[in-house]
Order: structure tokens, then sequence, then C-alpha cells
């Protein structure tokens, strides 16, 4: 294959997955909440061209860009808190005309991006890993204050995922999830009153069953009462009849399993292991350790992005507001993940020969 086709081509399984699990959302967000359309296909619009964009981007001009970009992230972190607008005692969206942007969401590729240089430009001292821990403090915390405790452990998560990618003694690794653990009980006290409402419901959700409780019990039955084949799209009872709360977002898997049943949610699985898989793929072929430690934080944030939305779904993990990547009706995270993956398809180009 000659240069250029080289440089124009575009990773065809990474882009066929991503088509397919949006066409799913689609499908999905049509029958449950149309009101979201046509406004929502701006979102889609935008993160298809953000896909090719990165993906035909030279990876090398990026990681040049990388220091630059974490800064610009950190600045777009503090802009909810001086601009952004409240939303059930949350602040993460700033308004850009009639569209609502999480920054939270939109940073996590380039703050991925810079983590992947910084811990692979220069040997790892245990100065240079206390200097990262800095870094990485600063967006996680700024993340934390909004508050946004699902995509703060998302995005420290991504920084996990980059380190195991990185040369640095694993040691260190389970030295910084040792102090990490001590700081968990300090998280209890900046948790919003309905977050922690969520921890204690997960614990024991028919303590409230019409309260705290309410919306894990309705997600179960929604799972369970789809069956093999689904009761259809726009036939579902409880994501019609809104019983059902958030269930273009956090509960979207719920939505799935019950409008198009196990033959759904085996179909939605598959495709996210097509994704999976052809980002393990990349990390095994990756030459660049630079982009070989990007690709592994976003498989790394990704995969257990995707664990728990399903988990919570089920009943298995508290709820925590985290988004089916890819499917939920979140516009930023959508673009966020194209964004990303079309920088791991352009990391193809750094695979060995």
């Amino acid at each position: 294959m000659n240069r250029s086709s080289s440089r124009s081509r575009i990773d065809t399984v990474l882009f066929v997955s991503v088509l397919l699990l949006t066409g799913i959302s689609i499908s999905v967000l049509t029958s449950i909440v149309p009101f979201l359309f046509p406004s929502y296909f701006v979102f889609t619009a935008l993160g298809i061209a953000g896909f090719i964009f990165f993906s035909r981007t030279d990876f090398d001009i990026l990681m040049y860009f990388s220091r630059h970009l974490y800064w610009i992230s950190v600045g777009l972190l503090v802009t909810p808190l001086l601009f952004g607008v409240v939303t059930r005692g949350a602040i993460r969206w700033i308004t850009i005309g009639e569209l609502a942007v999480q920054p939270s969401e939109i940073v996590r590729p380039f703050l991925i991006l810079f983590a992947a240089w910084y811990l692979t430009a220069e040997v790892l001292t245990f100065n240079r890993l206390l200097r990262f821990a800095g870094y990485a403090l600063i967006p996680v915390m700024l993340i934390l204050v909004q508050p946004s405790f699902g995509v703060s452990i998302l995005t420290s998560l991504a920084f996990l995922g980059v380190l195991l990618a990185s040369t640095v003694n694993k040691k260190y690794i389970m030295l910084s999830l040792i102090v990490g653990l001590l700081f968990v009980p300090v998280s209890w006290y900046v948790m919003a009153p309905y977050q922690k409402e969520r921890v204690m419901t997960f614990l024991n959700p028919t303590s409230d069953p019409l309260g705290a409780g309410y919306n894990s019990i309705q997600s179960m039955i929604s799972v369970g009462s789809g069956k093999f084949f689904g009761r259809g799209l726009g036939k579902g009872v409880q994501t019609q009849l809104d019983f059902l709360p958030e269930r273009h977002n956090d509960f979207i898997f719920a939505s799935i399993a019950e409008e198009l049943g196990l033959v759904g949610v085996m179909v939605l699985m598959v495709c996210l292991f097509m994704l999976f898989w052809r980002l393990t793929n990349i990390i095994d072929r990756a030459k660049n350790p630079t982009a070989r430690a990007f690709v592994s934080g976003l498989f790394f944030v990704l995969f257990f992005q995707t664990i728990f939305n399903i988990g919570m779904n089920m009943g298995l993990f508290p709820i925590t507001g985290i988004p089916l990547p890819l499917v939920s009706s979140g516009g930023s995270s959508y673009i966020a993940t194209l964004l990303a993956l079309g920088i791991a398809s352009n990391c193809m180009r750094k695979q060995k020969i």
C-alpha cells in the first residue's frame, strides 16, 4: 500500500462498529424519546466528523500538542463552575446555543492523550510519576466538585489504563491504588446528597421502593419483561409509560432489553465485542509506545463504562449516571467517544509490519 492511501485509510472494523452501535442507539431512541430528534442528529454528525478528522490527523502531531490540549482541557473543566447550568444540584453543563455540552466528557480523549505522552516520552522515575499524579489529580478534582462522581471514576480509570501500559514499575501502581483507597472515605463527604442516597439504596433497594430504590427496581423489571424477542419498538410498557426513569440515558440497556428482548441485547453485545476486540488488536500491534498507552487507556475506560452501565441496569452496581458508550443519548459522551476512537484508528499506522 502506498503512503498516501495509508494516510487516508480509516479503520474499517472500528468504523463499522461505530455505525452499528449508532444505528441501534438511534432506533431505540426514536422509539422511546422521539422529542430528541432531529436535534440529536447534530451530535451524531459532529461525532462522526470528529472520528474521520482525528483518524486522518497524524498521531505524531496530536502527541506534539498533547501538553497544550491538557491545559485547554483543564480550562474547559473550569467553565461549568463559572458559567454552567445547574441541573439537579450539579453544575456539569454549559450551553452553546440550544445545545448543552458536558466538558468533563468532551476533554477525556485529550486527557488520555496527555497521560500517554507524559508516561512514555521519558524514562519514568519516581519523581516524574509523582508529577503525573499531580497532573491527573487536577482534572479529577475539577470533575468531582461539579459533582460528577461517575465521570471522575471513569477519568481515573483511563489514567490507570495508561499507567498499566507504560514501563512504570508495577509496585508504584499498587502504591497509588492503596493511596487512592485511603481517599475513598473522603469522597463520601464531597458527594451530593442524592449520590449518597444511591449508594445506600444499592445496598437495599427494597427499603424505599417508591423513593430512592425506584430507579433500580424499575430497571430490573424492564430487563426481565422483554423476554426473548422483546415487546417491540414503541411497545415497551416500562419505557413508553414512563415507569423507567432516564430510559434514554442511564437505563438505555434496560430499554433495549424490554423492547428488543434477549435477541436485541445479544446483537448489542456482539457489536460491543467487535469494538473491544479491535481495540485490543490495536494495542497488540501498535509499535509506538505512546499509541499503545493511549489505546490501553481508552479500552480501559470504555470497557468499565460498559460494565458499570449494564451492571447498574441489572441491579449489580449502584446507580452512578454512567452512559453506555455510543448508545446512551448523551451527546457529549457520544462525541468524546468518537474523537477517542478516531485517534485509536490513527494509531494503526504505528503498527508493526
